[in-house]
């Protein structure tokens, strides 16, 4: 398994969102971590952000 150049702290940041609500999805996930600058292995990276992304699409459909 490759890793992703992004750590849990960067994907927080990029999509506006806190280091707190990362690690929970990490954990939602059972995504192992350290810190918030655990360097993420590229499937790790990808379920984290098509969780983030589907949440909004979620909230986004369901608001409507």
């Amino acid at each position: 398994m490759g890793f992703a150049d992004l750590y849990i702290a960067e994907i927080a940041e990029d999509y506006n969102l806190s280091v707190e609500e990362v690690l929970n999805l990490c954990d939602q996930l059972g995504i192992a971590y350290k810190t918030d600058k655990t360097r993420l292995a590229l499937e790790d990276a990808k379920a984290i952000i098509s969780r983030i992304l589907s949440q909004r699409h979620r909230l986004g459909t369901n608001g409507s």
